[in-house]
């Protein structure tokens, strides 16, 4: 019965290396893939806060990601992910982003409005209406109750909880109202940058002797109220018009009482009675000589009655 030899040294087909190549670059393919898809998805989750972004997040790395998030995102993201899918695919907008307040109402699934209010005295559900949550409502409130107060837009714009593109929304609607100096009582004029009991107590004695401010740089006759408290407030502060002051009709010992004419109460009196009264005037006094130029400018910006 003849041998059988074994062949040595043979070849592998050509199929065999084609197919032994195809397999190597399926697995390289297949590593490649995998590398690029987990570094994307790092990539996104690096810049979860640009405008607009959409992530794609496996399972095992949603719990970090939610906590990037606010409680009513978080929930929403939760409820609409698919079931069994193994990742969960998430548009949101960064906090300066101009499509912020959309992707915001998008995921608390409620509506945001916009109407006038003031900060000081607005309630915990109409600032969950304009957009807020209602822990950043509660802060807000917070703040209030111990004691803070909101004097400016500006003033809001810089809180914790107001992102800069929902104040930029809000701010046409801000009503915080100005303070009347001529029907402020002492608690509200304390509520002035740097207006405490004495300043107060001084404005209050000094709208009485004028009969009501005409005009709020008044509150530069007080003493040591030097022109940058003013600036401080000016802005804070407004004049509703008072009652004419009876300049013409009061007798002495009234006029002595009002800080711009005092001592020349004497010479006022003697003024109208030696002039008819057609002619009385504030410039007539000054040009008599009864009140001083500065008295006469001042007094002349005052709310007058007719002779």
């Amino acid at each position: 019965m003849p041998a059988t030899t074994t062949p040595k040294n043979k070849k592998p087909s050509p199929s065999f290396v084609t197919g032994v190549i195809a397999f190597v670059f399926l697995i390289i393919g297949y590593q490649a893939a995998l590398f690029i898809t987990r570094a994307r998805a790092l990539r996104l989750v690096s810049n979860r806060d640009a405008p607009d972004t959409v992530y794609l997040l496996e399972r095992k790395e949603i719990d970090a990601f939610l906590a990037s998030m606010t409680p009513e995102e978080a929930e929403s993201v939760l409820e609409t992910a698919p079931e069994g899918d193994r990742r969960v695919s998430v548009r949101r907008a960064s906090v300066h982003s101009p499509d912020a307040e959309r992707i915001v109402r998008q995921f608390r699934g409620r509506r945001v409005e916009t109407f006038r209010f003031n900060p000081n005295t607005v309630s915990i559900e109409d600032l969950i209406r304009l957009g807020f949550s209602e822990k950043q409502a509660q802060a807000i409130d917070n703040y209030r109750r111990s004691g803070g107060r909101f004097r400016r837009p500006s003033d809001f714009a810089r809180s914790y909880v107001v992102a800069d593109s929902v104040f930029q929304r809000l701010e046409p609607f801000i009503d915080i109202p100005k303070l009347d100096l001529n029907k402020a009582d002492s608690a509200a004029l304390t509520s002035l940058p740097g207006i405490g009991p004495y300043y107060a107590k001084k404005i209050l004695e000094h709208r009485k002797a004028l009969h009501g401010f005409s005009y709020k740089e008044q509150l530069l006759d007080l003493p040591r109220f030097e022109k940058e408290k003013f600036d401080g407030l000016a802005d804070l502060v407004f004049v509703s018009e008072p009652e004419p002051y009876p300049l013409w009709s009061l007798p002495e010992d009234s006029l002595k009482l009002h800080p711009y004419i005092g001592r020349s109460a004497h010479s006022l009196i003697l003024y109208r009675k030696s002039l008819p009264r057609d002619v009385w005037t504030i410039d007539g006094l000054r040009s008599e000589g009864v009140l001083s130029a500065s008295d006469a400018d001042r007094l002349s910006r005052c709310c007058i009655e007719e002779p």
